[in-house]
């Protein structure tokens, strides 16, 4: 069946950069936006960036603004999230979802399909 799976997650130390990939497989996610979540320890799962079927993005966390960028490969039915200048308040683990529809919701909403996560982790 369809899924969606992350990678690229690790231990860095402050100011450091990664990049997360979402690679998808049994359907195309071409057609489709993509969000990444993530989730921090004791806290709630938030909406980060998302990416539309047109190359659009939006931003949901204000925290991430300038720092994180979202793009997609669509030969490579994958989608990346560049995370720099990291900061120890980044730590989570990240998700990437999608609800199969070709927009990014102004709020994110119920998704369809999860990846399993990748933990990101900043300290010094």
């Amino acid at each position: 069946q369809a899924q969606l799976a992350e990678s690229g997650g690790g231990l860095v130390q402050p100011g450091e950069s990664l990049t997360l990939t979402c690679e998808a497989s049994k359907f195309t996610l071409e057609y489709h936006a993509v969000h990444w979540f993530r989730q921090a320890p004791g806290k709630e799962r938030e909406g980060v960036l998302c990416i539309d079927k047109n190359f659009g993005a939006r931003v949901y966390t204000e925290s991430v603004k300038g720092r994180f960028t979202i793009s997609r490969d669509n030969p490579k039915n994958t989608v990346y999230l560049q995370m720099n200048t990291l900061k120890t308040e980044d730590t989570a683990t990240y998700y990437c979802a999608t609800h199969f529809l070709d927009y990014c919701d102004d709020v994110p909403g119920p998704m369809d399909l999860w990846g399993q996560g990748t933990l990101v982790a900043v300290s010094s």
